[in-house]
This record gives C-alpha cells, sequence and structure tokens, in this order.
C-alpha cells in the first residue's frame, strides 16, 4: 500500500502554498504600481495646474478684448 500525507500534512503544504502566492502577487503588483507621490509633489502638481489655470484664463480674456 502507498503512504498518504496525513491531513495535517496537506493542510499546511497548501496555506503555504496559498502564502507564497499570495506574497507573489502583491511583490509584482507593488512593483508595477511603485510607491505614490509624497505630499509635496501633490501640493506642486496642484500649483502648477492652478497656474496653467490662470494663464489660460487670462489669455480668453486678452482674446476677448481684442476682438
Amino acid at each position: 500500500m502507498s503512504e498518504r500525507p496525513s491531513y495535517a500534512k496537506q493542510m499546511v503544504g497548501s496555506l503555504l502554498a496559498a502564502v507564497l502566492l499570495v506574497l507573489i502577487v502583491v511583490a509584482l503588483v507593488t512593483a508595477k504600481i511603485g510607491p505614490g507621490p509624497d505630499a509635496t509633489e501633490i501640493r506642486e502638481r496642484e500649483r502648477a495646474r492652478e497656474e496653467r489655470l490662470e494663464e489660460r484664463q487670462e489669455m480668453r480674456e486678452e482674446r476677448r478684448e481684442d476682438g
């Protein structure tokens, strides 16, 4: 007769495999996404966006005055 692994060994093996898969997926997703911008970068982007918006509005006003 062939020996079968016990239920406990099967459970431990399955849990280890599941943990390993989760760790691999987390590592892959994190590597693709990367760290997000910090608060300073976010403020700088927002400030630059606001400046561009103001410049566009000024250009529109100048066109209206000229036209």
